[in-house]
């Protein structure tokens, strides 16, 4: 799935995949930042809590933007139908920012994919309206999704799930919780079923802000690693059998953290320097 055409008088919106467990208390630099982009106060913000299975997570966030100045707004999405209820629908066109929050990204592929309000989140995307997923939310961003896998810092074939994701973005497969649980192998892993992509691994407390041009700023405590496989020389993957290792050479990883830059497009990282 491609992401949506952007029309000629407009940019697409920033996409901000976040690791999970940004910070809600303090500085609450992330969502701070989503917010500003969303409008300030001025924002309206559309929270699906879809992922998650506890009945107070969209208001959790609802309090938390309007402790800025913004409005929340909760969409109670639960199932197919809900998604395509005019109600939700009208809110969602008034949004000036969307936030998906954590839980189990299948409910969200499964739940939303196809429906009204996922073309809609990709239509807004594209007309300049800032798209954020923390936790589940960040892997449903792109177009392949990582639905689950065996954690560890090795590719092992047939430990990795893939789904269909929202697709706000086909050049990136992005996995959450990045370093907390040792992730890197499953990461590896999916790239290896589709190297045209690239792998972004995003520690909690960490966010990608990804501009209209392909271009990602790094936000918040933890590091983003990218996992490159533009110019692999050899994958063992279409003869591994379930179990084996893969074995990967010529992989490029970068580990990059608050303020460094990393284009989509050239594959250049710059360095964000001290914190």
């Amino acid at each position: 799935m491609s992401p949506s055409p952007v029309p000629e008088t407009s940019s697409r919106g920033y996409i901000i995949p976040i690791g999970g467990a940004e910070d809600k208390v303090q500085g609450k630099e992330i969502l701070s930042r989503f917010w500003s982009l969303a409008g300030g106060k001025k924002s309206q913000i559309a929270i699906i809590p879809t992922a998650s299975r506890l009945e107070d997570t969209g208001e959790r966030y609802k309090t938390i933007f309007e402790s800025m100045g913004g409005k929340g707004m909760v969409l109670s999405i639960r199932d197919r139908s809900d998604a395509e209820k005019e109600e939700y629908n009208s809110i969602l066109e008034e949004a000036t920012g969307i936030f998906m929050t954590g839980g189990n990204q299948l409910r969200l592929s499964t739940i939303l994919g196809g429906t009204r309000i996922a073309t809609q989140i990709r239509r807004k995307n594209a007309n300049g309206i800032p798209v954020a997923g923390t936790s589940a939310g960040a892997a449903f961003i792109s177009e392949h999704m990582i639905a689950f896998g065996q954690e560890g810092s090795t590719p092992i074939a047939g430990k990795v799930t893939l789904a269909p994701g929202l697709g706000l973005s086909n050049r990136v497969i992005v996995d959450q919780h990045f370093r907390q649980r040792d992730r890197l192998g499953r990461l590896m892993t999916a790239l290896a079923y589709n190297p045209f992509v690239q792998g972004i691994g995003l520690d909690e407390d960490t966010a990608a802000f990804i501009n209209h041009q392909n271009e990602i700023e790094v936000v918040g405590e933890g590091a983003l690693t990218i996992v490159d496989v533009a110019d692999l020389e050899y994958s063992s993957m279409a003869s591994a059998r379930e179990g084996d290792t893969v074995e990967l050479i010529g992989v490029k990883l970068h580990v990059i953290s608050h303020g460094a830059r990393y284009n989509l497009v050239t594959r250049k990282a710059i360095p964000g320097g001290k914190r």
